[in-house]
């Protein structure tokens, strides 16, 4: 079985190399449409465009058994997505507003199966509770220095030099860096294509 993932973040390509899995990247260029409003099937839904869309391009020259992997991570608080930010502006009434507080980060996984000449879909997603310690708007405009949060929802990485700032994590880790790589192999193993 060949495995794709349509995703160009290396955060997604760590997290498949840590878990042993041979694959090879073609990121999606699909222009996201938003139809639905629950965070759980916004999620599902942009990694279900994203891995159709690579499965269009790819199945058109590939007839080997393939799966291809889309994945999309939002940061929810009070039941508002909030994306990667514009700005630097942005990023600081983001981070700001999650100070001290809980937020939700949901994941969604979209597997477009190519297997003995049929092809298929499943679509699930994860959920982690992450709450932030108080933190001062001197630290925030630090952090924000460093460039790192302007590519990731909610403006914050787990796993960079943002971690000093998280109080408690209630789910799975690598749902929050942006891909949830126990429930994926869970899933794929059920699946029988791994």
């Amino acid at each position: 079985m060949k495995y794709i993932l349509a995703s160009a973040s290396p955060r997604r390509r760590e997290l498949l190399t840590q878990a042993g899995l041979s694959y090879e990247v073609i990121p999606s260029d699909v222009e996201e449409k938003i139809t639905q409003t629950v965070p759980c099937k916004v999620v599902m839904e942009l990694a279900h465009q994203k891995s159709w869309n690579v499965y269009e391009q790819y199945v058109q020259t590939h007839r080997e058994d393939f799966v291809i992997i889309g994945a999309d991570t939002v940061v929810v608080y009070n039941e508002e997505i909030l994306g990667k930010p514009a700005d630097e502006t942005e990023a600081l009434d983001m981070l700001s507003m999650l100070s001290d507080r809980t937020h939700q980060v949901y994941t969604g996984v979209s597997l477009t199966i190519h297997k003995n000449n049929q092809t298929y879909t499943h679509d699930f997603y994860e959920r982690t509770d992450v709450t932030f310690y108080p933190v001062s708007r001197i630290e925030l405009l630090s952090y924000i220095d460093t460039g790192d949060p302007l590519d990731k929802a909610g403006a914050y990485g787990i796993q960079g030099p943002f971690a000093i700032h998280i109080k408690e994590i209630s789910g799975d880790y690598n749902n929050v860096v942006g891909l949830p790589i126990g429930r994926l192999y869970q899933e794929m193993k059920n699946l029988k294509i791994m």
